[in-house]
Parts: structure tokens; C-alpha cells; sequence
């Protein structure tokens, strides 16, 4: 003969505080909360991990190029400097100008943007190194009198500051 299972067997009973396995049961429930909170725990530093990593990986990759176009900003200044003292009828000029046109597409395609304030523009202490100071009438006292030499900045982040001459009271 089979016995008949009461379905209440299998539901959680309760058991007094004077039950021999009462201490046990109290044991183990605040076990497996600990448990929890661990696991809890756990998953939020491997969430955290993660953003971390994606963040580093995202800032590798803004910055991955950032040697490379700071070793190129003499070559632009070098060009420019050239088109400056270029005859316009100089059959050179031109292809010293499609040059310079194609770096600066490809560096701005790497996110490298120039600074280049005119003059009248006002100084900028987190973009522009002031050289030094002069009269100079018609511009208002601490604005751009003069560039030196232009700025460039990758992805946000200050990679040369533009030198310039700053405008001071007459």
C-alpha cells in the first residue's frame, strides 16, 4: 500500500522558538540573506567594471591618434608659414595648398580642430598663451591683438594652446 502525501507536507511550516531546529532554521535564513547582499554586491561591481572599461576603451579611442597629429602640427605651421612667402603666381603654391586642405581634412576627420582666434576675439586662458602685451588701438584691452601660432585641440582636450599677443589699456 501507498501512503497518501498530505499536499501541506511540502508547504513551509512553521516551527516554534522551543523546536530543537528552530536556531538552525534562523541560522540559514540569515545566511542566505548575506548571500544575497553579496550577490547584490558582486553584480554591481561587474556592472560598475564594465562601464569602466567601455568608458577607458571610448577615451582609447578619442586619444588613440593623439601622438601622431601632435607630431603633425609643425608640419601645418611649416606649410602655412610657406603659403604666407609664396608668390600667388607660384606654380607650387597650389599643390602646397591642396596638401595643407587634405592634412586638415584628414586630422579633423580624427577629431583635431584648430584654434585660431582673430584678432578682436577674446583671450581664452584654457586656449590661448598670452606672449605678451601691447597697445593697440581700436581693440579692446584683453582681447587677441595678434596670433603667433594657431591651437589645436583633440576630441575636447587641449593639445597646443594658440600663442597670441594680448591687447592692454592704452
Amino acid at each position: 500500500m501507498t501512503q497518501q502525501q498530505n499536499p501541506d507536507d511540502n508547504a513551509e511550516t512553521a516551527v516554534d522558538a522551543d523546536h530543537p531546529l528552530y536556531e538552525l532554521i534562523e541560522t540559514l535564513k540569515g545566511d542566505l540573506e548575506q548571500l544575497r547582499a553579496e550577490s547584490l554586491r558582486e553584480r554591481a561591481d561587474l556592472d560598475n567594471q564594465r562601464k569602466r572599461l567601455a568608458r577607458d576603451v571610448e577615451m582609447a579611442r578619442k586619444f588613440a591618434n593623439e601622438r601622431l597629429l601632435g607630431d603633425l602640427l609643425p608640419v601645418f605651421d611649416s606649410l602655412e608659414a610657406a603659403l604666407l612667402t609664396a608668390p600667388q603666381n607660384d606654380p607650387l603654391r597650389a599643390g602646397v595648398e591642396l596638401t595643407l586642405r587634405q592634412l586638415h581634412k584628414v586630422a579633423e576627420a580624427n577629431g583635431l580642430t584648430e584654434i585660431a582666434p582673430a584678432p578682436g576675439d577674446g583671450f581664452d586662458p584654457e586656449r590661448h598663451q598670452a606672449m605678451s602685451m601691447v597697445e593697440v588701438a581700436g581693440i579692446a584691452p584683453g582681447a587677441v591683438a595678434q596670433v603667433f601660432q594657431k591651437g589645436y585641440v583633440l576630441n575636447e582636450r587641449l593639445l597646443r594652446p594658440a600663442m597670441v599677443v594680448v591687447a592692454k589699456h592704452d
